[in-house]
């Protein structure tokens, strides 16, 4: 099938992690994945959960949520403390992937959040804030950092993420919403600088898939995260 912006199969979207996007969190960066928008912030509390308190370790916790005017069709915001089921997986997802590449015995007994607030969904949100997140998580230990908090350098490697999907019978990276609404089978891919996987969620939207397209999806999902790996780099280094 064509492809917006002339991309091939395995192509990205423009990607970009804009930091220091507002001045209050020490972490805090726009991500862009095409004409998806996250903005996703890190920052920290005193204090742990009631199961870590008196453990000496810190805590990670994310929330994810859409806001009203993101997509074509207004969505209702979440009230009362009641949150959609759609925001709780996600932001569970982010949760675990961040936890899986931070040791946090070597952060002091502090919570860090994890804020991931889509202002233009195109696809991808979800991919998107994994990969911006772990941006504005480093921002955020770079300053813990500076004022003493850490015991250590507590992030182990890089975590990233990205969307791939069979749409039209042909193996797609990074799907938009035009892409991701046709497509057959939706995979979403999770990976660490050191290759292993944190989270692989596939499913068939249509016909069932076979061995031979899985393997091709996450060989396709393992090149493109591992540029989004040097995007990351560059945006901290910047």
């Amino acid at each position: 099938m064509t492809r917006k912006q002339a991309r091939a199969a395995h192509d990205l979207r423009p990607i970009r992690f804009e930091r220091a996007y507002t001045r209050t969190a020490p972490g805090s960066v726009l991500t862009h994945f095409g004409e998806t928008r996250v903005l996703c912030t890190a920052t920290y509390t005193d204090g742990v959960p009631p199961f870590l308190q008196g453990k000496g370790q810190a805590w990670l916790t994310a929330e994810y949520s859409m806001l009203p005017s993101a997509t074509a069709s207004r969505k209702s915001r979440d009230r009362n403390g009641k949150t959609d089921g759609r925001s709780i997986e996600i932001q569970r997802l982010i949760g675990r992937s961040l936890r899986g590449v931070i040791d946090l015995r070597k952060v002091t007994e502090r919570t860090l959040w994890i804020d991931c607030d889509v202002l233009q969904a195109d696809g991808g949100t979800r991919t998107a804030s994994i990969s911006g997140s772990y941006v504005a998580l480093f921002d955020l230990l770079r300053s813990m950092d500076r004022a003493r908090l850490l015991r250590a350098w507590p992030l182990r490697c890089q975590i990233a993420a990205v969307s791939v999907g069979v749409v039209g019978g042909e193996v797609l990276c990074d799907l938009d919403y035009d892409e991701d609404s046709q497509a057959d089978v939706d995979l979403n891919l999770v990976m660490t600088g050191e290759g292993e996987f944190v989270e692989v969620q596939g499913s068939a939207e249509g016909r069932p898939f076979g061995r031979d397209a899985l393997a091709r999806m996450l060989d396709i999902g393992e090149a493109a995260v591992r540029r989004i790996f040097e995007l990351q780099r560059a945006a901290l280094e910047a």
